[in-house]
């Protein structure tokens, strides 16, 4: 439930805390974007195919992410046509696709921490410690990773971002936009759906959920259709795969919980994570944080 004390955020509030979601993300991002050595990643040459819409070829577990590759798209014409004057030198080239990933990314993922501050504030952090936790996540070591490359992740981390602000903040049409963009973001978004239908019962019942889940599923399976038409992919191929993905559960698990798995872990929020551990050094201090977390928090 939303926290009583807290304040509307006005635009200009909201506007200084997304700019700086923006300049977390944007600068450290940009060397990844402008240096990165694309021969060493399939994911990325994956999405810039999906990008142009050539799905043959594609991994049919990337081909369906259409919607970041999409909107690069559309906003890469634009850039190509000042790119071209400035670098004439390299006409045909993916920079401006590659460019367009980066913008489209860092204005997501800022979006994404402007939902993260909300939320903070509204499980009863001051604005400095919202802040704060910001900064932890932008300065990540995979944030780099998602904004400076042709990946999808931005959006993914959005809608996670909103189904905790939906509900802390009990907000039915938040709840509406996660259940409709959980599964064209990626389709690890519908083990989502549980938490949602159980933690976000309060903001929509549950049959109103899974009539939503339903007209976004098959949105989502009629795309799936199409981009199969598209690329001469029998149907039963994707179901396939899609099976198959269920097999890499036991293993991931595995790798979680093993020395390397926390290893990596703690790898991506470095020396934050240590901020765990002092919260739990004692019961006093556990009783400070973990009620403003809740249930929903730890459950997810």
């Amino acid at each position: 439930m939303p926290h009583p004390a807290v304040p509307s955020l006005r635009w200009p509030h909201w506007l200084l805390v997304y700019l700086l979601g923006l300049g977390l993300v944007a600068g450290p991002a940009y060397p990844m974007y402008r240096h990165y050595d694309f021969s060493h990643s399939l994911d990325t040459r994956s999405y810039l195919s999906v990008a142009r819409g050539e799905f043959a070829g594609v991994s049919l577990t990337r081909r369906y992410r259409v919607l970041v590759p999409a909107v690069a798209a559309a906003l890469a014409w634009p850039i190509e046509q000042i790119y071209a004057r400035i670098w004439p030198e390299r006409p045909g080239s993916d920079w401006p696709l590659r460019l367009a990933f980066y913008v489209v990314n860092c204005l997501l993922l800022a979006g994404a921490g402007l939902v993260m501050f909300r939320t903070c504030q509204l499980s009863g952090a001051s604005p400095l410690a919202a802040a704060l936790a910001l900064a932890a996540v932008f300065t990540s070591r995979w944030t780099v990773y998602t904004a400076g490359l042709p990946l999808v992740d931005s959006l993914y981390l959005l809608v996670f971002a909103l189904a905790f602000y939906a509900v802390r903040a009990n907000s039915a049409g938040v709840v509406v936009a996660v259940l409709l963009l959980a599964l064209p973001a990626k389709e690890s978004g519908l083990m989502l759906v549980p938490w949602l239908l159980w933690y976000g019962r309060h903001a929509l019942r549950w049959p109103w959920q899974l009539a939503w889940l339903a007209l976004g599923g098959a949105a989502w399976l009629a795309l799936r259709l199409w981009i199969d038409q598209q690329a001469g992919t029998p149907p039963e191929a994707s179901v396939s795969n899609a099976l198959g993905h269920l097999e890499n559960i036991t293993y991931s698990l595995q790798r979680l919980f093993s020395v390397k798995g926390a290893g990596e872990i703690f790898s991506i929020f470095g020396f934050f994570s240590l901020a765990l551990l002092v919260g739990l050094r004692s019961r006093a201090a556990r009783q400070n944080w973990l009620p403003a977390v809740g249930p929903a928090g730890l459950g997810c």
